[in-house]
């Protein structure tokens, strides 16, 4: 039997701005990763979106990224080791202090955008917020890119690590996922992207740009809830999904 979690980056509203379709988007997902007020995120989004992932009995994870709200977290920057470790476990305590107000626990700590990527490739960055993770919890599960430095350092570090793949983003020959930058980044095609998914899921595996099979671990699927037509893109994975007798079900 396979089975596959869905998680989707919510909470990325503030102030007067809000960004994507929180309450549709829940019903079709298992884990809900939200923003801490860096890249997104503001105190009353992060107490909303709790309330909503509750109601929809959605495991709540915390979503820290780089403190660049004009660049949407996307751009990187040149921080040390411990500034990550510091974000991290800064924007962790931020979703659990509204978490504990609320009788609610946190499962799952997913980094965001440049940190996330960054973390990937750079080992003394995953190693940081690994340890951040670890520190505040070793009973968090970290979510990180599949087979990188991120889940590696999860794991050496004895941390339960999820490997994440990406129904709506290309991949690269060595696993890692194409640059925003690059005009085939996203897939725009929904059964393709959906075929993706099954590929990833039941075969462990992901043909990247080069054409290249690259062999992978699919625990959680990322769905993006800022996208144009994502309620109905994540009506289409679920679908999908059920047809081919995946469970989906939240990671354990």
């Amino acid at each position: 039997m396979y089975k596959v979690d869905i998680n989707c980056d919510l909470g990325e509203g503030f102030g007067n701005y809000r960004l994507g379709e929180a309450e549709e988007i829940l019903q079709y997902i298992t884990s809900v990763n939200i923003a801490c007020g860096f890249h997104a995120g503001d105190p009353a989004v992060m107490r909303e979106t709790i309330k909503l992932a509750l109601q929809y009995d959605v495991k709540i994870g915390a979503h820290p990224g780089l403190p660049d709200l004009v660049g949407f977290g996307r751009r990187e920057m040149a921080i040390s080791p411990q500034e990550a470790y510091d974000m991290v476990v800064y924007q962790i305590g931020a979703l659990q202090a509204f978490l504990t107000t609320m009788h609610a626990q946190m499962q799952h700590v997913k980094p965001h955008g440049a940190l996330y990527n960054m973390a990937t490739k750079n080992q003394a960055l995953a190693e940081a917020v690994a340890q951040a993770v670890y520190d505040v919890s070793p009973k968090l599960i970290l979510f990180g890119l599949a087979s990188s430095a991120l889940t590696e350092a999860g794991e050496k570090i004895g941390l339960q690590t999820a490997h994440e793949v990406f129904a709506d983003r290309t991949y690269q020959s060595d696993g890692t996922l194409t640059s925003r930058n690059e005009p085939n980044a996203l897939i725009t095609s929904g059964e393709q992207a959906v075929q993706q998914i099954v590929q990833m899921v039941k075969h462990g595996k992901v043909t990247s740009q080069q054409g290249i099979d690259v062999v992978l671990r699919a625990d959680t699927i990322c769905l993006h809830g800022d996208g144009e037509h994502a309620v109905q893109f994540a009506q289409l994975v679920q679908q999908k999904l059920l047809a081919e007798q995946i469970v989906v079900k939240a990671f354990q």
